[in-house]
């Protein structure tokens, strides 16, 4: 089941597109955590970031193995364990 946008919190919002900015969360991760799918995520990234923003994040993940699950357990690397937290968050 999707979740609407407009149903998070500032802090969850806040949360969703520090995963979306790092390049080693995939947006699988951020559907698993949130229930958002990757057209949302960029939806999302879209109406927080500046337009200039936006497009360096857009130009940076478009195609990009880590951020597409599928696309990385086709790799070399796909048997590594992935983490789903920021360095930065606690728990």
């Amino acid at each position: 089941m999707q979740k609407q946008l407009s149903n998070f919190s500032r802090p969850e919002l806040d949360r969703i597109i520090m995963m979306a900015w790092e390049d080693r969360t995939s947006f699988d991760a951020i559907k698993e955590q949130f229930g958002i799918l990757p057209g949302a995520v960029i939806k999302l990234m879209r109406s927080e970031l500046k337009p200039s923003s936006f497009k360096l994040w857009r130009r940076r993940t478009h195609g990009r193995i880590t951020k597409h699950e599928a696309k990385f357990m086709n790799t070399c690397s796909g048997s590594e364990r992935r983490r789903f937290r920021a360095k930065s968050q606690r728990g």
